[in-house]
């Protein structure tokens, strides 16, 4: 069962506890608002934690540990991860 992010210990230290959680979850891609989300993550005491949860729970939205989705997915399966098939 997955946690929620109430229950994970470190996320109470995040810098983004006081922020509008709309600035992590855009309903759609903007550049301002990645930027601005990303700025509260720079300084967080917790980044590393919250990177690596979001890491492996897959979390497929929002910005966590100042990566979007794309660069969480890119972490994940970098390019060239598929071995090319046998032909």
């Amino acid at each position: 069962m997955r946690k929620m992010v109430g229950q994970i210990g470190w996320a109470v230290r995040g810098a983004c506890r006081a922020s509008d959680p709309e600035l992590f979850f855009p309903l759609a891609q903007a550049v301002e608002q990645e930027a601005r989300a990303k700025a509260v993550c720079s300084g967080c005491p917790v980044l590393g934690e919250c990177r690596a949860y979001a890491l492996r729970a897959a979390e497929p939205e929002g910005i966590w540990g100042g990566l979007t989705v794309q660069e969480r997915r890119g972490l994940r399966f970098p390019a060239g991860w598929r071995r090319p098939e046998a032909g």
